[in-house]
């Protein structure tokens, strides 16, 4: 459970990682409060939240089984363990 909320921060820091190559890139000063204005940090909080909200509709979309396939979980089977399949 821990790995996807880790994604997903990963995901929602993407933007703000992005403008601080663009401030690096450009020579501004990356700690200096100017280079932070409060509509900057507006639109990345807002950009952020998009690409959040749009990986959690195409993981909700695209993961998981086929339909109407049923998953048999890994089992011990003559003595040997065998992986859990989708049938």
């Amino acid at each position: 459970m821990i790995r996807p909320a880790l994604t997903e921060i990963g995901i929602f820091l993407v933007p703000f990682g992005v403008y601080v190559l663009f401030l690096l890139a450009t020579r501004s000063g990356v700690l200096a409060p100017a280079s932070w204005p409060i509509q900057m940090v507006a639109r990345l909080v807002l950009g952020s939240l998009l690409l959040v909200i749009l990986s959690l509709v195409l993981l909700a979309q695209f993961s998981g089984g086929a339909p109407n396939s049923t998953y048999v979980p890994a089992h011990i089977e003559n003595g040997k363990l065998v992986p859990g399949v989708e049938k």
